[in-house]
C-alpha cells in the first residue's frame, strides 16, 4: 500500500513502470552477475522480489539485494548475502541511490529513483575478484539493468470526478486531454459518464481545471474533488 501521499515532503519521484521489470547480465572471469531491478512499494515486495530469485536460482551462491523505497525515499537496506562486507549490498543501493534521471524542466536532472529493488545473483566462476572487483561489478550490474528501464514519474495529484452526459463526454475528455489535463479514467452508466481527472496538488492547477471545465460546459459542470494520491506519468529514460 502507498504512504500517504499528505505525510510526503516530495510532490514528485520516479519508478520503474507498473507490471515491468530490468535485467542485465555480466560475466567477468567466469563468475555471473545476473541483475533484476523492479519496483516494489513495500519491504515486504521487496523481500519477496529476493524470495522469488532466490527459487529461481537455487544453484547459485549469493542473492545480493538492496531497495529504496518512498517517495521521501526514507526507507533504504541492503543485504551482502555471504560476500565480504560492503562489496555488494552497498554498491547495489549506491547504484539506485545515485542514479540520475530526467526530470522535468526547469528542475533538470534527479537522484529521485524511488520504489525501486535490485537483486543481483551470482554464479562463481573459481576466481576471486577482490573487494575492488567486486563493488565494480555489483554496481555495474544494478546500473545496466537500468540502463534498459521503462520509468515513470509518481507525482502527488488531487484527484476529482465530473458528470458528464454520453452525448458530451467523448468531446470534454479530448478537450480535456489536448489542453494537458491528466484524464484517469471514463466511466460509463445508464444515467450518464463521469471522467476522473488528475492534477498537481497545487492551487494554480485546480483553478485552472475549474476554469478549463466551466469553458467546456457552459459553466454546468460539476468538479468534485475525491482526495490526493500518487499517480504514474511517462519520465525520461536515465543516463
Amino acid at each position: 500500500m502507498d504512504p500517504d501521499p499528505l505525510l510526503s515532503r516530495a510532490t514528485r519521484y520516479t519508478t520503474l513502470a507498473a507490471g515491468t521489470e530490468a535485467v542485465a547480465e555480466l560475466e567477468i572471469k567466469r563468475s555471473r552477475f545476473l541483475a533484476v531491478v523492479r519496483r516494489t512499494a513495500t519491504e515486504a515486495e521487496a523481500r519477496a522480489a529476493v524470495d522469488d530469485l532466490r527459487r529461481s536460482h537455487h544453484d547459485a551462491r549469493h542473492r545480493c539485494s538492496a531497495f529504496v523505497l518512498g517517495p521521501d525515499r526514507d526507507v533504504q537496506r541492503s543485504s551482502d548475502d555471504g560476500e565480504p562486507a560492503g562489496t555488494a549490498g552497498l554498491p547495489m543501493l549506491e547504484a539506485l541511490v545515485l542514479r540520475r534521471t530526467a526530470a522535468p524542466a526547469p528542475d533538470g536532472d534527479a537522484t529521485d529513483l524511488s520504489d525501486v529493488s535490485a537483486v543481483v545473483v551470482r554464479w562463481f566462476g573459481g576466481t576471486l575478484l577482490g573487494a575492488g572487483g567486486l563493488v565494480r561489478a555489483y554496481s555495474e550490474a544494478v546500473s545496466q539493468a537500468l540502463d534498459g528501464a521503462t520509468l515513470v514519474t509518481r507525482r502527488r495529484q488531487r484527484l476529482y470526478r465530473l458528470p458528464a452526459s454520453h452525448a458530451d463526454a467523448g468531446r470534454i475528455e479530448n478537450e480535456l486531454r489536448a489542453a494537458g489535463t491528466t484524464v484517469l479514467d471514463t466511466a460509463y452508466g445508464a444515467a450518464g459518464a463521469e471522467l476522473g481527472l488528475a492534477v498537481p496538488d497545487d492551487d494554480g492547477a485546480v483553478a485552472a481545471l475549474r476554469s478549463r471545465v466551466s469553458a467546456l460546459t457552459a459553466g454546468a459542470g460539476d468538479l468534485r474533488p475525491v482526495g490526493v494520491d500518487w499517480v504514474d506519468s511517462p519520465a525520461g529514460r536515465p543516463h
